[in-house]
């Protein structure tokens, strides 16, 4: 049965509760993808320049077939012994740094981020968790809470446990140096300190997507790393977002900040949509934390999860896709620079690699956000054939993160687009 878009939506509310998100002032019926590409019920066809979590791109061929051969052969749970998931944990931290030798596997970031927050009680003996005000880690009772956006009403007491720093803003308050930044965090660290909570940890996105992924120089994190390690926490690295090539210049957002974090967490992108996550970080870690918790996940590790994430990692390898992600990367920045020199509501653009975008507003001297105009800009290129979205705490920088295969070609389609959509979208509704 196909349903009209206004009986999908009356069905999820039915079956699904009321409030389900969707994107979109017209959601979209997505029913096929393929590389960078989606096509709707209509058959209409839409540029994907949004989604990650396909990192490889939709439907990857090799991807498709190493999921259907072992779920044609076998697939259980790590209490059985089996090749897969020792295989791809070799072949994963042999991207890393040395001392991030040992993996454990689950099924989501959600997850991976929560085991992260528990190694890092279990290594300092303290609860106290540091994260930006404008980020989102997860979805568990404990990981939420470091959403702000998305913190319930009842929180099982355990915001006491969290303190924040406001997000870096190269744009709006440069920090150039990263030292602001550092300085925060250690003042955030002496005031868990000072109540008695103690300092655990600093959980952040090397890249800082979900803050609007702001302009900043390689190596910019040292200095808050070092103010971290100095006050006996863990540095933890969420590269859900930003790992895996996507900017270019490294297969870890955190090498490109001039860090090696304690642990690093994985998600969505890992497996190109097949459910799988993962936290990386050094054997004693590891251990201490399996002394102090019992800890199993069915479905974490199995092997088919492994066979889809090993062969994202060959196809990344093979196909030279951060080579890619760089090249296109740079000319889709000259694009944009180009628009901003047309448009006055382009404010500041920035970007690494295939994370790049625009942040609208207003009025150029004052850089008054231009929230609401980027959501109708956002809602007229999906009109147009070009799915991405926004992002950042004033909602109002244009979130561009596709699939990595994503080309020049696709970059001129999607700046093609734009220049027609700022050309005919008023700054005043």
């Amino acid at each position: 049965m196909t349903r009209s878009t206004a009986d999908l939506i009356a069905d999820r509310a039915r079956l699904m509760g009321p409030n389900v998100a969707t994107f979109y002032d017209d959601p979209l019926h997505i029913v096929r993808g393929s590389g960078v590409w989606l096509w709707d019920a209509q058959g209409r066809k839409y540029l994907d320049c949004y989604n990650n979590v396909p990192h490889v791109g939709h439907c990857n061929p090799r991807v498709v077939r190493a999921i259907a051969d072992q779920a044609g052969t076998l697939n259980t749970h790590t209490r059985y012994l089996h090749d897969g998931i020792l295989d791809y944990i070799d072949r994963l931290t042999a991207t890393t740094h040395a001392t991030l030798d040992t993996a454990i596997l689950t099924c989501t970031g959600s997850e991976a981020n929560d085991i992260a927050l528990r190694m890092a009680e279990g290594i300092t003996g303290k609860r106290g968790v540091i994260a930006t005000d404008a980020t989102y880690h997860g979805n568990t009772s404990l990981v939420s809470q470091l959403g702000k956006s998305n913190v319930p009403s009842v929180g099982f007491g355990l915001e006491q446990y969290f303190r924040f720093v406001d997000a870096p803003d190269s744009y709006r308050t440069p920090d150039p140096d990263g030292m602001g930044f550092a300085a925060s965090v250690a003042a955030q660290i002496d005031a868990l300190n000072a109540d008695g909570t103690g300092f655990a940890a600093l959980l952040i996105c090397p890249y800082f997507l979900n803050e609007g992924f702001p302009n900043h120089p390689d190596g910019w994190l040292t200095p808050t790393a070092e103010v971290v390690r100095r006050a006996g926490g863990l540095l933890i690295c969420d590269e859900v977002q930003s790992g895996f090539g996507r900017t270019g210049t490294h297969f870890w957002a955190h090498e490109k900040m001039g860090v090696v974090p304690d642990v690093m967490t994985l998600g969505k992108p890992m497996g190109n949509g097949h459910p799988i996550g993962g936290v990386v970080a050094n054997r004693d870690i590891v251990k201490t934390f399996r002394q102090g918790y019992r800890y199993f996940n069915t479905f974490g590790g199995n092997p088919v999860s492994c066979a889809a994430a090993l062969a994202v990692l060959e196809e990344i390898e093979d196909k030279n896709l951060q080579a890619n992600a760089k090249a296109v990367g740079a000319y889709a920045r000259t694009r944009l620079t180009t628009l901003q020199d047309k448009f006055d509501c382009i404010g500041d653009t920035r970007g690494s690699g295939l994370i790049f975008g625009a942040e609208m507003v207003l009025d150029r001297d004052t850089k008054t956000p231009a929230s609401a105009f980027t959501d109708r800009v956002v809602n007229k290129l999906r009109d147009r054939g070009v799915i991405l979205s926004k992002l950042g705490r004033h909602k109002n920088t244009l979130k561009i993160r596709p699939p990595m295969p994503f080309s020049r070609e696709n970059a001129d389609l999607l700046f093609d687009t734009l220049d027609e959509v700022l050309a005919d979208t008023p700054l005043a509704p």
